[in-house]
């Protein structure tokens, strides 16, 4: 895989550039920044939602983690259960109804930005948001590239085993084999349109579009 070192800046505008050669004026663009909560898929989410706003593009943000489910049902098996962080944490059913149904074509635009606090364990009861057409979604987290969600444009952000052991929170350490799995089982890197790699976030380096 060749890499080209660049900034979270300037790979946020190619992306932008990227995404306004081939605009839909008459419904939305959807967007996946997928990798680990170590990998903070949210600088790159951030940056591109800049970047589009810079070319007069109208963009939302929506972060996976606000689509948790219940701890109830999230710690079923366990606090440390890898198999349920893989299949059941996330509410894909959710995302699919809230997120990316608004933004199909001939849909609403309306799109509720979270559902879940996992902090209080309760729902956050955020308003909708209107994405007019020709805006742009852009949803970021993990394991987003195994639910066949509905991406336009895809980034996987990777990290090596000891870049993602290293950066991952003490607590959260038992997740690491569940990202060992989903590189094994679903293949992110082959799956994106372009792959990050972000050992150092300081001097991230990407394959670029078109690979």
């Amino acid at each position: 895989m060749q890499l080209e070192a660049i900034t979270w800046q300037r790979m946020a505008e190619r992306l932008a550039g990227h995404l306004d050669d081939t605009p839909d004026r008459d419904g939305w663009q959807r967007v996946g920044i997928d990798g680990a909560p170590a990998a903070d898929t949210g600088v790159l989410a951030g940056h591109l939602a800049e970047a589009l706003r810079l070319r007069s593009r109208s963009a939302l943000v929506v972060p996976a983690e606000g689509f948790l489910r219940p701890a109830s049902l999230r710690f079923e098996f366990g606090r440390e259960d890898v198999d349920s962080y893989l299949g059941g944490w996330y509410d894909t059913a959710a995302l699919w109804r809230e997120v990316f149904g608004p933004t199909d074509p001939g849909g609403s635009g309306r799109v509720l930005p979270d559902l879940w606090d996992p902090v209080t364990d309760r729902a956050t009861r955020s308003p909708y948001v209107e994405l007019p057409p020709g805006g742009v979604l852009i949803v970021h987290g993990p394991l987003l590239l195994g639910h066949w969600f509905p991406f336009d444009l895809s980034v996987h952000i990777r990290l090596s085993p000891g870049a993602l052991a290293r950066r991952t929170e003490e607590s959260a350490r038992w997740t690491v084999p569940a990202f060992a799995r989903y590189e094994a089982e679903t293949d992110p890197a082959s799956a994106a349109d372009a792959v990050v790699r972000a050992d150092d976030p300081r001097h991230p380096a990407w394959t670029g579009l078109g690979r």
